[in-house]
């Protein structure tokens, strides 16, 4: 979209096409896991132990004691933009938009196999979010030029993967390894975005006067494959440590424009995903409290689109990448969950609490965000449980690259809801 603005002052002097190359992730650039029990507790890498243990360490499946376990979760999220335009203060207005979603689905079966346990899995992950809905005026007004226009554009859509996983254990009890094949495919699940542009409004320069209109209409469909690898070490009965990786990978993007304004055309491109990994530690201070942490880093400096001619711009920064200057970006998470014991019905009342710094990558230094995430729920022995948790997150003067020529940064408060059901199988 930063291009877009950019450039349409050439466009109404010379007409000029322009194409957009942007890749606007609105949720956070650094999904960790899914479901409500690892969201509540922010750092899940070194516990993984239910069914959502492929999406935040497979090297955790074999933990469960079932053997097979269900799992489906749902999230519900409202987000809202506070934008600062110092180049056009008719456009400081916040803008929301809110979403309810499948985040995830999840089906594994334990056993044990030439004297070792393992795992199989099934899921599927809800994993990244682009809907953002923004409608401001621009106005200009210097020496005998005139420009009244309104502006609203428009981004829907999402990326999601369905995953097979696979966990054995090497050592009994104390150390495992999984791996997760996570399947990127528009015609299996949802990994489709959407960007509508849409102006109008009148341009005068001396006696000379315009009514100009534009709208595009570009639609990014992500196809392909990745591995989540994970290592679960049980040091001793209160201490484990967990890590996990996530390999980059080229997937391809079919990008298709239309409009008014534009030649309608598809075009054969390719998006390079960074290579993402981590650690956690869980320390057991008893049968009723528990401590976790975790540590993440994505390298969002190999973040590359590549168009039909080859070019490589970062989708962040949308520069040529050999210029981009795009850093990894480091999360802390920190979780305790103390549980709540009803031994008369062997059932428990979980209470948990998450501390997160998530930053987004941004040209020159990452935009920080900070987060606070709280959980509770029922579980009940032999049947399974219910949670959910609630995470606020937020950044201050974020996506200052975003229309940097118009001196644009903006605030943002995100509100989600998680609520995960598992079912026990025996």
């Amino acid at each position: 979209m930063k291009t877009l603005f950019k450039n349409f002052f050439i466009i109404f002097i010379i007409n000029t096409q322009v194409t957009s190359y942007a890749m606007e992730i609105t949720s956070s650039f650094n999904p960790v896991g899914a479901g409500a029990r690892g969201e509540g507790l922010s750092a899940f890498t070194a516990i993984a132990d239910d069914a959502t243990a492929g999406t935040w360490n497979p090297g955790g499946l074999i933990r469960q004691e079932e053997l097979i376990e269900f799992s489906f979760g749902f999230r519900g999220l409202h987000r809202t933009e506070s934008h600062t335009m110092g180049d056009n203060p008719s456009a400081n207005i916040d803008h929301s938009v809110s979403d309810f979603n499948v985040n995830y689905i999840g089906l594994v079966s334990t056993f044990e196999a030439f004297g070792r346990n393992m795992s199989f899995a099934l899921n599927y992950q809800h994993l990244y979010d682009f809907n953002r809905n923004w409608a401001f005026p621009y106005n200009e007004f210097q020496d005998r030029f005139i420009r009244k226009e309104n502006w609203h554009y428009e981004q829907t859509g999402s990326l999601s993967a369905i995953g097979l996983s696979y966990c054995i254990e090497l050592i009994k009890p104390s150390l495992s390894f999984g791996f997760t094949f996570n399947i990127w495919d528009n015609d299996i699940s949802p990994n489709h975005w959407k960007q509508t542009y849409n102006m109008s409004g009148t341009r005068k320069l001396g006696n000379f006067h315009n009514n100009a209109d534009y709208n595009k209409t570009e639609n990014f469909y992500f196809d392909g494959i990745n591995m989540n690898f994970g290592l679960m070490w049980s040091v001793n009965y209160k201490l484990s440590i967990g890590a996990i990786l996530k390999t980059p990978f080229n997937a391809d993007v079919k990008h298709t424009i239309e409009g008014d304004s534009v030649d309608n055309e598809t075009r054969n491109e390719k998006l390079k995903m960074p290579l993402s990994y981590g650690i956690g530690m869980f320390y057991k201070y008893s049968d009723q409290l528990y401590f976790s942490a975790d540590l993440y880093k994505t390298h969002w400096d190999n973040f590359i689109y590549i168009d039909k001619n080859g070019n490589q711009t970062s989708p962040i920064s949308e520069d040529d990448y050999s210029t981009s200057d795009i850093d990894p970006t480091h999360q802390v998470r920190l979780g305790v969950e103390y549980l709540k014991l009803n031994p008369n019905n062997q059932s428990a009342i979980p209470f948990r609490l998450g501390l997160f710094y998530d930053p987004s990558p941004e040209e020159k230094n990452p935009d920080d965000f900070w987060g606070i995430s709280i959980g509770t729920g029922l579980i009940k022995n032999n049947i399974g449980s219910i949670d959910i948790a609630y995470i606020y997150r937020f950044g201050k003067n974020a996506a200052s690259s975003t229309l940097k020529d118009l001196d644009f940064s903006q605030d943002v408060y995100e509100n989600m809801i998680y609520v995960s059901v598992i079912s026990y199988f025996y």
